[in-house]
Parts: structure tokens; sequence; C-alpha cells
């Protein structure tokens, strides 16, 4: 087969699942409005998304999806509910099932079962208006009439991932609804790479005891006393009415001590750079590492509410660095 040939089938595949999306586009409507406001009304129960062969597949997506995004969610196997899980379906519950035909048999027991509850809200998603699926369910999507890809367009393609598009459409829908934003979604997903790149400062940032204060009317011998205990290689000064007033680095320290000048009997305030640069405890890390390289410094204090002179942290480049945020 020549490589023109497997291009056009790429194409041609690809063209028919934006026709489908683009379907999918005009069905939306009144009815994707029902959808939301019955998910987003089960506050004291759960939303259980099912499904049969691939709309099972695609039932699992949506339920994560869901659950990633602030609506949580789980997956119920339709064959297993028939066999005992069925119980996990309670009232004040939301059922959502996906079937293209509406007819699977494995769905007819759910139906049934949901029916006779009626502090459980059926959500039907099918594209069959004559199907037990459409007409059993108290809020109903039907799905436009797509073309599958393939020869004999018998392979679910353009279906599925119209599917799996209904299922992003209605997840956002309710994240942007609750007003979900990037640090609720960090919460939820501690180890994924997105969680790394959205850590703040205050994620990093050494925090009380560990800052390293001193006062700013303490000699140059004590301040390198306490640097060396610290061990951080930086000293965050303060006034006596708590200000945070300058910085000393040890890279402060080799310039002063290349002028040859006897330094130690000096006052730190002598030494310090004034006005330290300081950043608010909620700017990601990321923006605060770009700072650092930017300025050509090693470290940065940390403030709330613009309260600059009020240090309540302190972070590094090397934790930065050493949190795999670049």
């Amino acid at each position: 087969m020549r490589n023109k040939n497997l291009l056009k089938i790429a194409k041609e595949v690809v063209k028919l699942e934006a026709e489908g999306l683009k379907k999918l586009q005009s069905s939306i409507g009144k009815s994707f409005e029902k959808i939301i406001k019955v998910i987003l009304s089960c506050k004291s129960g759960k939303v259980i998304i099912s499904g049969v062969g691939k709309s099972g597949l695609i039932a699992k997506k949506w339920s994560a999806t869901l659950s990633s995004t602030g609506t949580p969610s789980f997956f119920l196997d339709a064959s297993d509910a028939s066999h005992g899980d069925m119980g996990q379906i309670t009232s004040n519950d939301v059922v959502v099932l996906i079937s293209l035909s509406g007819q699977s048999d494995e769905l007819k027991n759910i139906i049934q079962y949901v029916s006779r509850n009626k502090n459980v809200k059926l959500i039907g998603v099918t594209s069959k208006k004559d199907s037990i699926l459409y007409k059993n369910s108290d809020v109903k999507f039907l799905l436009p009439n797509v073309k599958e890809a393939g020869p004999g367009s018998f392979v679910p393609t353009s279906t599925t991932t119209v599917q799996i598009a209904l299922g992003d459409a209605i997840a956002i829908a309710c994240m942007e609804y609750k007003k979900f934003g990037k640090f609720d979604f960090k919460k939820i997903h501690p180890s994924g790479s997105l969680s790394i790149k959205l850590k703040t400062v205050e994620d990093l940032m050494f925090k009380s005891n560990k800052i390293p204060f001193v006062k700013e009317n303490i000699n140059m011998k004590t301040a390198l006393v306490s640097m060396e205990k610290k061990g951080l290689g930086v000293l965050i000064v303060k006034n006596k009415k708590n200000n945070t007033i300058g910085i000393l680095t040890d890279g402060d320290l080799k310039r002063v001590s290349n002028k040859k000048i006897n330094y130690q009997n000096l006052e730190i305030r002598k030494v310090m750079k004034k006005n330290p640069i300081s950043v608010d405890k909620d700017m990601l890390a990321a923006k605060a590492l770009s700072i650092m390289n930017g300025k050509k410094i090693t470290s940065l204090c940390v403030h709330q509410n613009k309260k600059k002179n009020k240090t309540i942290g302190f972070i590094h480049i090397h934790t930065i660095l050493n949190a795999n945020i670049v």
C-alpha cells in the first residue's frame, strides 16, 4: 500500500470525526443545560456513569474527567450491576447511561431499577429517540446521527468521538460553574506533572523558625555564626518593629571580604542589601524561579496580602530546582 493511500485514509477518518463534532455542537441546547442543572443539584448523592462496550469505556472516561474537575463520580459496570452492584445506586443519586442504541440488555436492568426509585434521576444519552433508554430517562440527550469512518461505516469511530466530546463539555461546564480553578485541580492531582507546575511559593518555602531572621543591630561576627547555624547561606534582617529591611547572602560576604577591610565588627545593616525582593505566597514557584534568574539572585522573601515588609517565609532557588520546577 502506497504512503499516499495511508495519508488519504487518515485524513478521511479525521474529516468524518470532525463533521461529527460539528453536528454535536449544533445539538447542544436546552437538554444539555438540563443535564448540567441535574448534576450540579446532586449534592447529597453521587453521580454514577454507566455504559456497555465502547460506551462503557467512554463512561469510565466521563467519570474520571468529572471527578478530576470537582464533580465526584464513579463508573458502574453494567454487567456487574445485574449481579449485586446495583446496590451502589441509592437515593439522591444521578445515574447517567450512555448507549448509542439505547436498547442494550445490560442497561435495561439499571433503567428498571432506577425507575422504581423516585429519588434517583436518570440521564439518558443515546442516538435513538424510540429507544427504551430515551423513553425512560428524566433528562434526555439525543446524540446526532454521524457517519462512522472506515469501509461499511460499522466501526465505532465518529460516534465514540462525539460521546467523548460531550462528556468533556459536561465536565468543563460543571467545573466552570463551580469556579473550580487550577489550585483546586492541584489538590486532587498531587502526583501529576501538572501539579508540579502548579506548585506555589508557599508549597516550597521555609516557614516559622526555619526562616533565617536576625536583628539589624547585630555585628557581622554574630551574623556569620547565625548564617553557619542556619545553613542556608542567607540571613533576613528585621528592625525593632519586626519589619524586614534587608538581606545578607554568602555572595555579599565574599564581596565584602574581597575589599580587605575588617568587617566583623560592623553592624549587619551596614553590609546588608536593603529592601530585598519579596513575592506573594500564592505566586507560582515557576514564576519565582524566573524572577530569581532574571535578577541573578538565589533567594526571595515571601509575604501575603501585599504586606511586603512582613516576611512569612523564605524560598531558595535550590528548593525550587529540587522540586523539578523549570
